[in-house]
């Protein structure tokens, strides 16, 4: 989910398209969360490790 993030930034900042850019930006912000939860041990719906 990071890459995807990192990627549609990349895309959306290039081709000037906003909506990419916002999706990026969440993604990017949501992958972080789940990895730092996961990697704390946080169980994250049902899974003990979030790749």
């Amino acid at each position: 989910m990071i890459i995807l993030g990192i990627i549609l930034l990349v895309i959306g900042l290039v081709a000037g398209i906003a909506i990419l850019w916002t999706i990026g930006c969440v993604l990017l912000v949501i992958g972080a969360v789940l990895w730092v939860l996961g990697s704390l041990g946080h169980a994250v719906r049902g899974r003990r490790h979030y790749w």
